[in-house]
């Protein structure tokens, strides 16, 4: 029961202290010392140890934390995101103790206390924070929430929840080794995407209700793409936050209105290259098959549209590498 929980965890607590304000930044520190940090999160400026040894993850945190090598002692489920974890970072993932399911309605608070953490990171949305009991975490431990907002916001949001843990190191290679790549791929299909303005079938619609998904510029589908040099064309009718600022949700009826204009057209796939059910009712339609881009054989599937981090990222580029490359044959 939380009422037998809560002594020991408000004494565990007591080991964050007042400190120094640094906006969030890096600092030196050591557990001997127990010298903490002000971190800016999204649920105000928060002490934290400066050097956390004991750390509980959430949400998008998940992926970013443990490619970071952060001292995690627990985490969420994050399946959405194994396809795009190394064969290590899986293992670490596997091994950890889960404290909470896919949705943060699923969190188990008394999993975490029994953990001891001395850090707990929420990368959870803003909008579903009322879902979880902040009062009981902040009890066990300095939570940090650090949550997604505009899709593309990925690249802030994992530094921000690595700097959390203090693993900026291991962060910062992985952002050198992404843009690397990425700008090899753009020096690659620099001429063959030279003109051509692109649309995106993304994999949230509703097959069931005749929905799919139309993704604009940084959107899940199509912000990584656009660092090789893919251009998207359009906006939303109607910005309605969040995703919904660069995605909408039109009739499968409309998709020539949505779509007719584009030269090529992305869409999503899952990790094994097959697409989901919203997206292959859209493939099977009369009205795709008779789209300019389809016609002119310039449909390409896209896998891994979901990463959040720059080593998961690394996959989606390959994936674009790979979807591309009859741009080059064209020629």
């Amino acid at each position: 029961m939380r009422t037998l929980l809560l002594p020991l965890v408000l004494v565990l607590a007591l080991v964050a202290a007042c400190g120094d304000d640094d906006g969030g930044s890096a600092s030196s520190a050591s557990p001997e010392s127990g010298d903490i940090r002000t971190f800016a999160a999204d649920n105000g400026d928060i002490d934290i140890p400066a050097d956390p040894q004991r750390v509980v993850a959430t949400g998008y945190a998940v992926p970013a934390l443990i490619e970071a090598d952060a001292a995690l002692v627990g985490v969420s489920s994050w399946e959405r995101g194994l396809a795009m974890m190394t064969d290590e970072d899986r293992a670490t993932y596997e091994e950890l103790p889960r404290v909470a399911g896919e949705a943060a309605a699923e969190t188990d608070y008394e999993a975490i206390a029994e953990l001891r953490p001395d850090l707990i990171v929420l990368g959870i949305p803003q909008p579903v924070m009322g879902d979880i009991d902040l009062d009981y975490l902040e009890s066990i431990a300095p939570v940090v929430a650090i949550g997604p907002t505009v899709p593309d916001a990925w690249r802030q949001l994992s530094e921000r929840q690595t700097d959390a843990a203090d693993r900026l190191e291991d962060f910062e290679a992985g952002r050198s080794a992404y843009e690397e790549r990425a700008a090899e791929l753009a020096a690659k299909y620099e001429d063959a995407l030279a003109g051509l303005e692109f649309g995106h079938v993304g994999g949230y619609g509703v097959a069931e209700d005749g929905t799919f998904q139309r993704e604009f510029s940084r959107s899940w589908g199509t912000n990584i793409a656009e660092d090789v040099g893919v251009t998207y064309y359009g906006e939303v009718a109607e910005a309605g936050g969040g995703g919904r600022d660069v995605s909408e949700y039109p009739a499968l009826e409309q998709i020539t209105d949505s779509l007719g204009e584009a030269d090529a057209i992305t869409y999503t796939v899952q990790p094994d290259g097959t697409p989901n059910p919203s997206v292959q009712a859209v493939l099977d339609s009369g009205l795709w098959q008779n789209l300019p881009a389809v016609q002119a054989g310039r449909a390409f599937p896209i896998r891994y549209t979901e990463a959040s981090t720059y080593p998961s990222a690394m996959f989606t580029l390959d994936a674009l590498d790979e979807a591309l490359a009859p741009l080059l044959a064209a020629r």
